[in-house]
């Protein structure tokens, strides 16, 4: 069914489609970056194509590819019953470039995982309304899910901040309760024990 969507986006986008393919039920678009929101907008919006659900957005390294980095997104349609793939290829060899237009107007949903996008891979979503790290703290230095981020490498330790310097009680708790977690030193287990 998705492949008439497919069919629709190349007429309707032309040159901005640059490959489409469907297998095992899943069907994908290729876009150009530059066209990427306006193939969104169309896609939430035409009454024939209403993709209301964003189901997901992610972004995928390739180093040995440029561009290295897709960002791609899975969409739903609820009252249509169809899905669809679409990706757009950002950034180059050195990482530089790596933007996209922002699609949180389009689907308020993709904030976080726009957000969560830039944290471990480095895409910039132009627009977003609050692009800040999500997972990692901020002098965190690089995006840990870049296939070329060093395993080993150690980042900068940062200190505790003190209630007077966050400016609200801060209420730290150690990991676990006393009643809570497993305790140190295996304990043996023997048949019949509860």
């Amino acid at each position: 069914m998705s492949e008439r969507v497919l069919q629709v986006l190349k007429d309707k986008f032309g040159d901005a489609i640059i490959e489409t393919h469907s297998a095992w039920g899943d069907d994908t678009a290729l876009v150009t970056t530059s066209r990427w929101k306006e193939v969104c907008v169309f896609l939430r919006h035409d009454p024939q194509m209403n993709f209301d659900m964003l189901v997901d957005l992610c972004g995928v390294d390739y180093p040995d590819r440029n561009p290295r980095i897709e960002v791609v997104v899975h969409l739903y349609s609820v009252s249509r019953r169809h899905r669809i793939r679409i990706k757009a290829r950002v950034g180059n060899a050195d990482r530089g470039g790596s933007e996209i237009d922002s699609i949180t107007d389009v689907w308020p949903g993709a904030n976080w995982f726009e957000r969560e996008t830039y944290d471990l891979m480095g895409v910039t979503f132009k627009g977003h309304p609050d692009l800040r790290r999500i997972l990692l703290y901020p002098e965190f230095e690089g995006h840990p899910l870049l296939k070329d981020y060093p395993a080993n490498k150690t980042q900068p330790l940062i200190p505790y901040r003190t209630e007077e310097e966050a400016g609200v009680p801060l209420e730290k708790l150690a990991p676990f309760r006393a009643d809570e977690g497993m305790s140190f030193g295996r304990k043996a287990w023997k048949r019949g024990e509860n």
